[in-house]
């Protein structure tokens, strides 16, 4: 890309994460194992972008001046962590609120089992997040579904469904996502308070899942949910971490905000009765980093998360019209529907995988909602994403095939 905006960082190095241990990598043999050089995956939430340079240098730094010991977070640490959430999201947190665990999801699996029961219905809006679903099955409780209505190119959420499902009393938590994943809603404020009002009158607590809340496309703005109302914050725990945000998932960190402090400590107790204390020390010091060093490296990710997304948008209507892109306003995570061309999920899968060599997150794994969609992963450098733009094309005349078949 020759826009100015991009020169200070580098968004177009390809980088080469065969044999590293990456994850989506080691599945894409999985998925193929006779797959070309060209193929990239677009599937699991990390960037095919360098990480940040301000976090290698600084991680760098510490760990030729440190010892590789037991640590805990420091004032610098929460200071850190504190002033991000006020500047970008005019959250003012105090220091005490925050409970580190080593991700995301190891939070709201703990959340599950701090504020329900086995046998507890846990609400979801789905298509959503594939962990979701284990998180609620594996601890023995109950999967309750209150399905996103697909209102064409965006989702909305069904509140006349939630209130059904929050009177009833087996039901104890709603398990949210906020931007949400994989449809790409960055949930307004009036929309929030609605969930807050339907949720505090039934007697529901809430586990926003906000991991994605700082990759906001232009004109929409996220707002944390227990920003609505102290009744809110007192009803709910925030689940955030810098891992989306800038590319170190791997480092296992995350803040969980907590105002309450009798629902801190029952948190904090499950957490203890499952042996999960101390967190990453490289993981803490590259969130300090981040926080304070790295928002001029957000900004630049994020006009090429938009960028791409046009860019993909423009493609698909002027190529293969019969996919249906959906608006993206947050995440880096884009929903595309291809069920115009009537196929099962098996034979999309296979097409994409065997043919086009194309790796996504296939839309089965987010609830049977999101049959035959697909989730493409586009923070990745321009001309890959366009690679596989083309490839997807050329691919056109095996789903007719397929579809004549039927």
């Amino acid at each position: 890309m020759n826009n100015e905006a991009y020169k200070k960082y580098d968004f177009e190095t390809v980088i080469d994460r065969k044999n590293t241990g990456s994850a989506k990598w080691e599945q894409l043999k999985e998925w193929n194992p006779n797959a070309s050089e060209r193929a990239v995956p677009f599937s699991v939430a990390d960037m095919e972008l360098k990480s940040p340079p301000e976090i290698i240098k600084g991680l760098q730094e510490y760990i030729g001046s440190s010892i590789l010991g037991y640590t805990i977070p420091t004032e610098d640490y929460y200071g850190a962590v504190c002033g991000w959430m006020k500047k970008k999201h005019n959250w003012d947190i105090k220091q005490e609120w925050i409970v580190n665990t080593p991700g995301v999801v190891t939070a709201f699996y703990a959340g599950i089992k701090a504020f329900t029961e086995p046998g507890d219905g846990v609400i979801i809006m789905p298509p959503v997040y594939f962990p979701f679903y284990s998180a609620i099955e594996l601890n023995d409780r109950s999967i309750v579904k209150n399905p996103l209505i697909n209102a064409g190119t965006r989702y909305e959420i069904d509140y006349e469904d939630l209130e059904k499902k929050a009177k009833d009393p087996k039901n104890k938590v709603l398990l949210f996502c906020s931007p949400h994943n994989p449809t790409g809603r960055v949930w307004r404020k009036e929309e929030l308070e609605k969930v807050a009002d339907i949720c505090l009158r039934n007697d529901v607590f809430i586990i926003s899942d906000e991991i994605h809340g700082d990759i906001i496309m232009p004109g929409h703005e996220h707002t944390v949910f227990a920003t609505i109302s102290d009744e809110a914050a007192n009803n709910m725990i925030v689940c955030t971490a810098p891992s989306k945000t800038f590319n170190i998932a791997g480092l296992q960190n995350s803040n969980i905000i907590i105002p309450n402090q009798h629902i801190r400590e029952k948190y904090q107790r499950i957490l203890e009765s499952n042996a999960i204390g101390l967190v990453n020390m490289v993981g803490m010091k590259a969130c300090e980093i981040a926080y304070t060093k790295c928002e001029d490296w957000l900004e630049q990710l994020l006009k090429l998360i938009q960028y791409n997304h046009l860019e993909l948008k423009k493609f698909i209507e002027e190529n293969i019209p019969q996919i249906k892109v959906y608006d993206l306003e947050g995440t880096y995570l884009q929903w595309l529907d291809f069920n115009a061309f009537g196929l099962s999920n098996e034979e999309l899968e296979e097409l994409m995988h065997k043919e086009a060599e194309l790796f996504f997150d296939e839309g089965y794994i987010f609830g049977e909602e999101g049959n035959g969609f697909e989730r493409w992963n586009i923070a990745c450098p321009t001309k890959v994403m366009m690679e596989g733009l083309k490839r997807l094309k050329s691919t056109l005349p095996l789903f007719q095939e397929r579809i004549e078949k039927i």
